[in-house]
C-alpha cells in the first residue's frame, strides 16, 4: 500500500483514495490532491487528504505518471 507517508502526498498530486463509505467493498475514488488533512508522518490506513472535487479519503494508491 502506497499513501502511508505524509511526505510522499502533496497538494496537485494524483491519487487513488477509500472513501469511508467504500472501506468495506474496496472501490478506489481517483482525483488530484487539494489538501492534506492527516498532521502526523505516517499513518497505517493511508494519509487522509481532501480532493479537488471536496471527497475526502485515505491514500491507497499513488498514480504513477509516465
Amino acid at each position: 500500500m502506497q499513501g502511508q507517508n505524509r511526505k510522499d502526498i502533496y497538494p496537485g498530486l494524483e491519487v487513488g483514495i477509500i472513501l469511508k463509505k467504500d472501506q468495506r467493498n474496496g472501490n478506489v475514488t481517483y482525483g488530484v490532491v487539494a489538501a492534506l488533512l492527516t498532521s502526523s508522518a505516517f499513518h497505517s490506513r493511508g494519509i487522509k487528504v481532501r480532493l479537488e472535487d471536496g471527497q475526502v479519503g485515505r491514500v491507497c494508491e499513488i498514480v504513477e505518471e509516465d
